[in-house]
């Protein structure tokens, strides 16, 4: 999988349909989650379309992350939240501003609300399991 800063070179070079395209792509790359964790548990709040995420904590102490979406785009945005954090300890994972890393991609100007309207939860509940993990 592509760096967050490859991915933003492409990016930008692109116009809005094949930004589109690239984002569709991206959520088509994300590992598979089993409909078995797709629960109320891992249930993003405040999504328009349905979203899941299932934090793994691995033996080398990173977390991993499951995630999918009803909705390809968004399944897209979610793809583009996870090469912030994917597979990093969980002190690295608290240290990344991931809005930051995500700011590049300008989603709030390339869509709709409806479509940005849950990055800030998913960001909150990777953030929040990145600190349970942390004080662990």
């Amino acid at each position: 999988m592509q760096t967050l800063a490859e991915l933003e070179s492409e990016y930008s070079f692109l116009d809005a349909d094949d930004r589109y395209r690239l984002l569709i792509d991206l959520g088509r790359e994300l590992e598979p989650m089993p409909d078995a964790l797709k629960t109320d548990a891992t249930l993003v709040r405040g999504c328009s379309a349905s979203v899941w995420v299932y934090p793994m904590a691995e033996d080398d102490g990173t977390l991993h992350f499951l995630a999918d979406s009803n909705a390809a785009i968004t399944k897209g945005i979610i793809a583009l939240v996870l090469l912030a954090v994917q597979d990093q300890p969980a002190a690295a994972i608290l240290a990344t501003d991931i809005p930051t890393e995500l700011a590049p991609f300008d989603l709030k100007n390339q869509l709709s609300s409806n479509r940005t309207q849950g990055i800030p939860n998913m960001i909150a509940l990777i953030r929040d399991t990145a600190a349970r993990y942390a004080d662990a």
